[in-house]
């Protein structure tokens, strides 16, 4: 509203001084004047005010420029490490949030940031995941080596924060964004607010860690009205694209198709699950994954009930909205009690009052801890430290949410419109004397027939993507369900017409029973969609091969297609092939390209600065 000598208590003077101070007032700044305006009207005598308001208007104006509070900067730096896209997209939102707020931003990822640079930043915000064994994901490797290097620099002008990323059934939970929240503070620089660990139910840490970023930044206080602000502001804005359904909102998908991959006497199952979007607007391109939310196993549920002599039908809160439904309804679909970590037993400890588990968790015990979670589960828990009378309502409100499970999409959408495929393979193994399911794998497989829905999301993952350039070469290296989003990547290439050439390295055990989408591959070969494909089945030689073994044979067509300027791509284990295919990867450069260790090392970290190694492993 602009001010006017009709519509306020000023005077003409006051009124063009007002209206030219108010809009170049930040949001911090208005309240600042606020405050200071509260501050006067309780410490100076009333009667003194009244009798002088044009006085007091025009002091407040005047004093606003001697006022002394520190210089902050607009100027702020953002820095992303991400391996499905998570930490890219959440970095995006507070990007513009930033800018909403009139901060100039600075938005990268981390291998993208010239580190050399790093002495000049004086606001840093590092989003950062933690990949494999407490490591960082690839396109973050760089810069973590530039900051544990002799060459990083004194940071005594920065200010910074860090949010990481991770999963608490893990082992080194948020090691990464340890590690660079230890490191930045250990070369000077000072934090804006603490780093916040996110599980993988994060939406509600993020939000408050936005607002105290932002409050920071701009030399305000949260207030518990603003953060609540902010955490529907930044939830509902994280990841949203067209549709209405997102990892928040998940949309329910029809079960088109339901086939088991493997032939009759293979010792695998893997299930093709061909699911509709009709009606979601749902998009995605090859490389992008979907996330199913899963149902916990009936048979688990109902014996967790049963050893704790609980009502089935008992209300419980299911998350901290305080939204509430009958006990064997919210084991089922919303809490997770096949994973055991250490902050769930921690918590456990103190509802139990068990001295056993309380010296399990004890300094000292930490491979025992260890060693107990692996392969355990809640009816464990429960069934080996007898917590006697615990209430149902307490027990679950120690539980985290049913995490949803990411599986890379196996279609493309131009060649199957309104449908998403993926490729599950049924996880079942014994542990500790009973058997053990995977959630999502064993519920697709058992439990999920033709007609039936799951709730879905879709996740885009930048960091996994056929070139923009179709006439471009491409390799393809994907044993096991890994092979899913070439599927996907071939038939999009089908559909564009595109004229590059293109290589599938593939391989599982048996060649009669596990060739997954074998007739696919057969027909793309003949057709010219797909120019190359290798296989290497384990169980079918006395020595077993895999696929770095195909490359390495294979390795001067390798190396000249990565001179004539291939993508390579990665997906699958990242524990074993992954590594194993990267090795393989560093022999061929060292004896095709003669190279040394360290230049074959350097070629790699290049082709991905360069987005032409992209990996999608777990």
């Amino acid at each position: 509203m602009q001010l006017q000598v009709t519509n306020s208590p000023f005077n003409q003077e006051q009124v063009e001084l007002l209206n030219r101070l108010l809009p170049t007032l930040t949001d911090s700044q208005q309240v600042w004047i606020s405050g200071y305006l509260s501050a006067l009207q309780r410490t100076a005598a009333s009667a003194s005010i009244v009798a002088d308001q044009q006085a007091s208007a025009v002091a407040v104006v005047e004093a606003l420029p001697t006022v002394s509070q520190p210089v902050i900067s607009r100027e702020v730096t953002i820095l992303f490490g991400s391996q499905t896209g998570n930490c890219q997209r959440l970095a995006g939102s507070l990007s513009r949030k930033l800018e909403e707020q009139g901060f100039q931003v600075t938005l990268s990822s981390m291998n993208n940031f010239k580190s050399n640079g790093l002495k000049k930043v004086e606001n840093l915000l590092v989003l950062v995941s933690t990949h494999g064994e407490g490591e960082p994901p690839d396109n973050a490797r760089s810069f973590h080596e530039f900051l544990y290097s002799k060459r990083a620099p004194q940071l005594e002008n920065l200010r910074f924060s860090v949010l990481a990323l991770g999963d608490t059934s893990y082992e080194f939970f948020c090691q990464t964004g340890k590690d660079f929240d230890t490191r930045l503070e250990e070369l000077g620089g000072q934090r804006l607010t603490p780093r916040v660990d996110c599980d993988l139910d994060y939406d509600e840490p993020v939000a408050e860690w936005f607002e105290h970023v932002l409050s920071s930044l701009s030399g305000s206080q949260p207030t518990s009205a603003s953060a609540s602000n902010a955490a529907q502001v930044s939830v509902s804005t994280i990841g949203q694209e067209q549709s209405e359904y997102s990892r928040t909102n998940p949309f329910k998908a029809e079960v088109l198709e339901n086939l088991n991959l493997n032939g009759r006497g293979s010792d695998r199952e893997t299930r093709h699950l061909e699911l509709s979007l009709e009606g979601s607007n749902l998009q995605f391109e090859p490389g992008d994954c979907v996330g199913i939310y899963p149902e916990n196993h009936p048979e688990l549920v109902d014996s967790l009930i049963k050893a704790m002599n609980w009502n089935p039908e008992e209300s419980v809160p299911v998350n901290k909205k305080g939204e509430e439904h009958p006990l064997r309804e919210a084991l089922l679909y919303h809490l997770e009690i096949t994973v055991l970590t250490k902050p769930l037993l921690e918590q456990a400890a103190q509802l139990f009052s068990n001295p056993k588990l309380s010296e399990l968790l004890a300094p000292g015990h930490e491979q025992e801890l260890k060693a107990y979670m692996d392969g355990r589960d809640l009816l464990d828990l429960v069934e080996d430290f007898s917590p006697g009378q615990v209430s149902a309502r307490s027990f679950t409100a120690i539980l985290r949410k049913l995490p949803a499970r990411l599986y890379s999409i196996a279609s493309s959408l131009k060649a199957n419109p309104d449908e998403v495929h993926v490729t599950i393979r049924a996880v079942r193994y014994e542990a500790h004397g009973r058997e053990r399911y995977g959630v999502c794998s064993v519920h697709c497989a058992e439990r999920l027939e033709n007609g039936s829905t799951l709730p879905i999301y879709i996740q885009h993952n930048p960091n996994f993507k056929l070139p923009t350039n179709p006439d471009v070469p491409v390799i393809m290296i994907g044993p096991g369900t890994g092979v899913a989003p070439f599927r996907s990547f071939l038939e999009e290439r089908e559909e564009l017409g595109a004229q590059g050439k293109t290589w599938l390295f593939y391989g599982d055990r048996h060649f009669v029973t596990d060739f997954l989408y074998q007739t696919d591959w057969q027909r793309m070969l003949k057709e010219g969609v797909l120019t190359r494909l290798d296989v290497a089945f384990s169980r079918d030689t006395e020595e077993k091969v895999y696929v770095q073994h195909r490359l390495l044979e294979k390795s001067s067509d390798v190396f000249g297609w990565l001179q004539e300027g291939a993508h390579i791509y990665v997906c699958g284990d990242e524990k074993h092939m992954a590594h194993d295919v990267h090795a393989a990867l560093v022999t061929i450069l060292q004896q095709e390209g003669n190279m040394s260790p360290e230049e074959a090392v350097a070629y790699l970290d290049d082709l991905q600065q360069q987005q032409r190694y992209q990996r999608d492993v777990y």
